[in-house]
């Protein structure tokens, strides 16, 4: 009976999966035929159609784990990981009725995904993610409360730039040497990565120096600032972080200013940053000629990228099952190769529906970015979508060997209590600022209703 089970459970996780992506997609199809803020709000009925998905998806996932292991502690954090779902995808539209809920069930998603190959991979580890995740939740929570009550967020634009920089220079000079890079510090046996909060920080920076003006002048003087910022990364050993927030600076700028020779400087910038770094550092060659051809140097260098490829070939179309994979034989795969583990024992169709759900928030945050008014706050959810996109297309391109490996984590999925606090963070940003947009237009409705009522109401005789 146990087998029949776990064999019906390759076909049916997917499936369900695939089903929960088309109804992202429709929620988006609807809205971008429209246009209109409201719209999405509305689908109350896809909406509760994905959650039920969800905890369905969640509870193969771990009827699997628990059966194929024997092991009943897969049961009590199925049960844990549930009373988190529920309170997110219930509890916060509860608190926030104008909340996103296509966002809101798409991080939930992939949030539960994470925690349990995660703990397939390592079930202390899952617990500590676990943790760090309802602390993330706890404090995201009062992010659109706040951001409904502080109207001086645009007057820090050079105290933003001035933390960065202090908080990146801190972890040079005093964080652990981790795989080579200085890049964490450990309190209580948690583990920070301060460059992943400090990407918040670039964004609200950015924003406020260009929501105003975009002069020549400006935008040189931000340049200087953001490349400070990415060459403390750089001298860090940190490439992967200095390459999100100079791509994310490159994108901002161009949303501001909307001129194409930003983007064309930025690219050959970049290219000659990338060549910079080839030159100078070691592991950034060794990642490149493993990145060409693996199989030449399968026993050192290419190890880890052809143990990908082969856990990505394993798992086929609909995965080898839940503990039936070998995710252990790729080194750093918690963190660094999450992606093929995925694809190795839940299949390349789960795996698919993933990097289309990331595109979906990411689709989403430039509607949402698209209808702002308010410059500043335009840019913001500009800049958080283009990072975490961009997050997205270097760890899943370096697992399946389309580009060289850079050492980042998969939002939501990864293990890497700093990358999910901080995701969860930029997500509820970004409601905080949709949940305002929409308040802000029903004001200006209901002052135009009072303005027309007061013209047509008839005037009293004196």
């Amino acid at each position: 009976m146990r087998e029949y089970i776990t064999e019906l459970s390759r076909y049916i996780i997917p499936a369900l999966m695939a089903i929960y992506t088309l109804c992202s997609f429709a929620c988006l199809a609807d809205a971008a035929r429209s246009f209109r803020q409201n719209d999405i709000s509305k689908k109350t009925a896809i909406y509760t159609a994905q959650n039920i998905i969800m905890f369905f998806i969640q509870l193969f996932l771990f009827t699997d784990l628990a059966l194929v292991s024997g092991d009943l502690e897969y049961v009590f954090f199925y049960v844990f990981v549930q009373i988190f779902l529920l309170a997110c995808a219930v509890m916060v539209p509860a608190i926030y009725d104008r909340i996103n809920r296509l966002l809101l069930n798409n991080m939930c998603m992939l949030t539960g995904t994470g925690l349990c190959i995660i703990s397939r991979i390592s079930f202390r580890q899952a617990v500590k993610q676990y943790v760090i995740v309802l602390l993330s939740l706890a404090v995201a929570l009062f992010i659109p409360w706040v951001l409904s009550r502080i109207h001086f967020l645009k007057k820090l634009t050079w105290v933003y730039a001035a933390a960065g920089i202090v908080m990146l220079g801190i972890v040079l000079l005093y964080s652990e040497v981790t795989y080579g890079a200085e890049i964490s510090f450990t309190v209580a046996g948690l583990t920070f990565q301060p460059s992943e909060f400090v990407k918040i920080i670039f964004v609200f920076f950015l924003a406020g120096a260009l929501w105003e003006k975009v002069s020549f002048a400006r935008v040189a003087l931000t340049a200087v600032l953001a490349g400070t910022h990415v060459v403390i990364l750089v001298l860090s050993k940190d490439l992967g972080s200095a390459l999100i927030f100079f791509v994310g600076y490159v994108f901002i700028v161009f949303a501001a200013s909307r001129n194409y020779l930003y983007l064309l400087a930025g690219a050959i910038g970049g290219g000659g940053a990338a060549w910079g770094a080839y030159k100078l550092f070691g592991h950034v060659r060794d990642r490149v000629i493993t990145w060409q051809n693996p199989w030449t140097y399968i026993d050192k260098e290419g190890f880890s990228i052809t143990q990908s490829l082969f856990a990505i070939g394993s798992g086929s179309w609909f995965g080898m099952g839940l503990l039936k994979g070998n995710p252990k034989a790729i080194p750093f795969v918690e963190k660094d190769f999450i992606f093929s583990s995925l694809c190795e024992e839940l299949g390349v169709i789960f795996g698919i529906c993933v990097i289309l759900l990331s595109m979906a928030c990411f689709l989403e945050m430039m509607r949402m970015a698209a209808l702002i008014k308010d410059r500043f706050y335009q840019l913001i959810v500009y800049g958080i979508g283009i990072m975490y996109i961009f997050q997205i297309f270097l760890t899943i391109g370096g697992g399946i060997k389309l580009i060289p490996l850079t050492g980042v984590t998969l939002p939501f999925i990864s293990y890497g209590g700093s990358s999910v606090m901080t995701t969860m963070i930029m997500f509820f940003l970004i409601q905080g600022i949709y949940i305002r947009l929409q308040q802000e237009g029903g004001r200006q409705s209901a002052r135009k209703t009072e303005k027309n009522t007061a013209r047509t109401a008839p005037k009293k005789d004196r």
